[in-house]
């Protein structure tokens, strides 16, 4: 009895196992990756304003960057831009080496060098020339990492996400037909990613005006991102 009841167990396992080991049918999918852009003006700039000063000391060096640096904040604020708007992105007090190497002498401190910087948000693009043209007179001679940037590019980005798709959509259904098969349901959707804006010439960029205010091109930006969908195939 034992024997029978051993026999059936072991025909009854392996017919579960010889079930199981029959492979699960896999639903046939295609992947498509999509490209998107949209074009923007830009109507925000971001620029770094500063001075830096020299003298034989430290204090002197501080003082004299103070009093050009207080000047260069009120010409900012006289031009309209919010306190929000303007924030201290550098200050460094350095000694100013010298060096001379045919005597072989250790280097000497000669005098030091004071540096203070402000990023500052400019939201009226046309307001930079003039701005950039006072700051220079103000007592700036520290000007740099000038970028521009749109207010909407949110939605211009889901403009872009939108070309990102139909263009996944129009690959997906050339190869699909080519291959003599039909897209079924989306299975996913996914962003790939995201690519930094990228500047176009723009026949629009302002020049000089009479008084001589510096000329701007803030360009044209381009924002892009890529999607990646899967679909089942019929």
């Amino acid at each position: 009895m034992f024997r029978l009841m051993t026999a059936a167990f072991l025909a009854t396992a392996l017919s579960t196992a010889a079930f199981s080991a029959e492979p699960t049918p896999m639903n046939r999918t295609i992947t498509i990756s999509g490209h998107g852009e949209a074009r923007v003006v830009p109507d925000i700039a971001d620029i770094s304003l500063g001075v830096s000063a020299n003298a034989p000391t430290a204090r002197e060096a501080l003082t004299a960057n103070t009093a050009a640096m207080n000047a260069l904040m009120d010409t900012i604020t006289k031009a309209g831009i919010a306190a929000k708007d303007v924030q201290t992105n550098n200050f460094s007090v350095n000694p100013h080496m010298e060096y001379d190497p045919q005597n072989q002498q250790p280097p000497r401190i000669t005098g030091y060098d004071v540096s203070n910087a402000v990023t500052v948000t400019v939201r009226d693009v046309a307001a930079l020339g003039p701005l950039l043209d006072a700051a220079v007179s103000a007592g700036s001679n520290q000007i740099n990492s000038i970028s521009f940037r749109s207010s909407k590019a949110d939605e211009v980005m889901d403009e872009a996400r939108k070309e990102a798709v139909k263009d996944a959509q129009r690959k997906a259904a050339l190869y699909t037909t080519a291959a003599g098969v039909s897209l079924g349901n989306i299975l996913s959707m996914s962003e790939a990613g995201t690519a930094e804006p990228r500047p176009m010439f723009y026949a629009k960029a302002m020049r000089a005006d009479a008084a001589g205010a510096v000329p701007i091109a803030q360009g044209e930006q381009t924002l892009a991102i890529d999607m990646t969908m899967v679909w089942e195939i019929k």
